[in-house]
């Protein structure tokens, strides 16, 4: 095969990718599976900020416990010098003072410890939930992948067919007309390439001059329209047709 039969093969194999990677993209797995992702995406970010809150609590909790046990032992302390019973009136009123004060923190603690367990467990229960929700994601998501890949089999067939034919056909064309390829292709959407076995170009379909015409006849067989400027494939034309 020419280089000019491979540059104009090529063509027709990535306008068929395009077609059937289109096909693949529009299936409702396709959509489903993008929807997932999403979905998973905007969970973690929830679930790293429940998990965050979560220690922020339990943090809370356990300065609450901590706070909680000191407490404790100074009024025990407190407890065992007022029965020691060697302290004066005034020192005993001052023990008196300071129990008064620890049960007034105690009780405070108290309260705000049902408060942080509470919110905690309401943490704990977010944080599970969340988890849960993404367990069904994923399972969700691997239903979904498996349904894809077994309704696409025969298209993904093609598309690797076609991968295989592109690489042969890559081979056989030089890398400076590879490279001009690879910019059409990107300025035009796909239609990079169009040939010419008359005075019309296939693709941009306006009809050459004469002189035009002529030169490129004559010229390389690989060259560029002068009109759309894609890459232009002039084809084996007879003496008589060289302007019709």
């Amino acid at each position: 095969m020419t280089q000019e039969s491979s540059l104009l093969r090529l063509q027709e194999v990535d306008l068929q990718l395009i077609r059937l990677r289109s096909t693949l993209a529009a299936m409702p797995q396709q959509k489903k599976l993008r929807a997932i992702a999403l979905a998973k995406k905007k969970l973690a970010t929830q679930i790293k900020q429940i998990v965050g809150q979560r220690k922020d609590v339990e943090m809370e909790l356990e300065d609450n416990e901590g706070e909680h046990e000191r407490l404790l032992a100074a009024t025990q302390r407190v407890h065992e010098e007022v029965n020691e019973r060697v302290q004066g009136y005034r020192r005993i009123q001052d023990l008196e003072a300071q129990l008064t004060s620890l049960a007034k923190r105690q009780e405070k603690l108290e309260f705000n410890h049902i408060d942080i367990a509470e919110r905690l467990e309401r943490a704990q229960k977010a944080e599970k939930n969340a988890r849960e929700l993404g367990a069904k994601l994923l399972a969700e998501e691997k239903a979904q992948q498996e349904s894809y890949e077994s309704e696409s089999a025969e298209l993904q067939a093609q598309v690797n067919g076609l991968l295989t034919e592109r690489a042969s056909l890559v081979a056989d064309i030089s890398e400076e007309v590879m490279s001009r390829y690879d910019v059409a292709v990107k300025r035009f959407g796909g239609l990079a390439v169009e040939s010419l076995s008359s005075n019309v170009p296939s693709t941009c379909r306006v009809k050459l001059q004469p002189a035009i015409f002529q030169k490129l006849v004559r010229g390389p067989r690989i060259t560029e329209c002068p009109y759309c400027h894609r890459i232009l494939v002039v084809r084996d034309i007879g003496t008589e047709d060289i302007y019709e």
